[in-house]
């Protein structure tokens, strides 16, 4: 099975299962980046992620990011830049911004 299928099954597993789930997608990319357009990650609450949308702090971000969606249930687009100044302490330097679109999937009962 493809990354992508395996993403896209770990998805619909917690859809099934009734888990809160976010799918998130890279759908812009700019520059270097460690993954490109169309790349996908299921992300669930207390669970490791199934996919990768890159690693690293900009991964960290958009795992972040990710239960702020599942805890309000809104779709959201978030811009990961890599861009710093090879000089600084961030290890964000490949020179490149991608945009992740975060799209979550929350049972009723599980809704606040």
């Amino acid at each position: 099975m493809s990354e992508s299928a395996d993403v896209l099954a770990a998805f619909a597993a917690a859809v099934e299962a009734r888990r809160p789930v976010v799918l998130a997608t890279i759908v812009r990319a700019r520059g270097s980046t460690p993954r490109g357009v169309g790349s996908r990650m299921a992300i669930e609450p207390d669970r490791v992620a199934t996919g990768t949308i890159g690693g690293g702090c900009g991964e960290a971000q958009v795992l972040e990011d990710a239960r702020a969606a599942i805890a309000d249930g809104r779709a959201r687009l978030v811009r990961v830049d890599l861009t710093d100044d090879l000089y600084s302490w961030s290890p964000a330097v490949c020179g490149g911004r991608f945009d992740v679109l975060l799209e979550p999937w929350v049972p009723v009962e599980a809704e606040r």
